[in-house]
């Protein structure tokens, strides 16, 4: 039995889970709404203020399933109550960040500045050389957050670019000269 699978997830006050046909599960909370169909093998159940996921036999694919179901479900539940953040930092002398209405602009040593819009849903804040970015869904906060951190990866030599703020960079010796 898959052990995340089988543990209910609670449904806090203010915030309400409706399974309609095919699995799909629209959260509402605080923070807004998230929907989603999951995987029609999969039995969910909402018994009082707990949801419930079981799976009906176990085939391989119902079993890599069962845990997968039972956490997506469980992030829509935090999202629309907490929310995601993700913190980058940059690093590298003259690289900033600058933030106009939904316009991010990176300045990170090309020959132009880097644009970027914020998806719908989601905000990004710039504090000096920290961009926050907050939402309710996990995967898009994630995948946005990526796409920034791909603009200019940061480098093993110096740790020049933008990095997450809790990702460690694996540091590299330089070259060394003739003797």
């Amino acid at each position: 039995m898959s052990r995340i699978g089988r543990m209910p997830i609670a449904v806090p006050a203010g915030v309400t889970v409706d399974i309609a046909e095919n699995n799909h599960v629209t959260v509402k909370g605080p923070k807004g709404t998230l929907e989603r169909t999951l995987p029609s093998e999969m039995d969910i159940k909402m018994e009082g203020s707990e949801v419930t996921v079981t799976r009906p036999n176990d085939l391989k694919r119902n079993k890599s399933l069962h845990g997968l179901t039972r956490t997506l479900i469980n992030n829509m539940v935090l999202g629309v109550t907490e929310g995601y953040t993700k913190v980058l930092e940059i690093n590298g002398v003259g690289y900033r960040a600058s933030k106009s209405g939904n316009k991010l602009t990176l300045n990170l040593g090309y020959s132009h500045p880097v644009e970027m819009i914020d998806p719908e849903g989601l905000e990004s804040a710039v504090e000096g050389n920290k961009i926050t970015i907050k939402g309710i869904d996990k995967e898009k906060v994630g995948q946005y957050a990526a796409e920034i951190r791909d603009k200019r990866r940061p480098e093993p030599y110096k740790g020049k670019g933008i990095k997450y703020a809790d990702e460690v960079i694996r540091r590299k010796v330089g070259k060394t000269g003739k003797k």
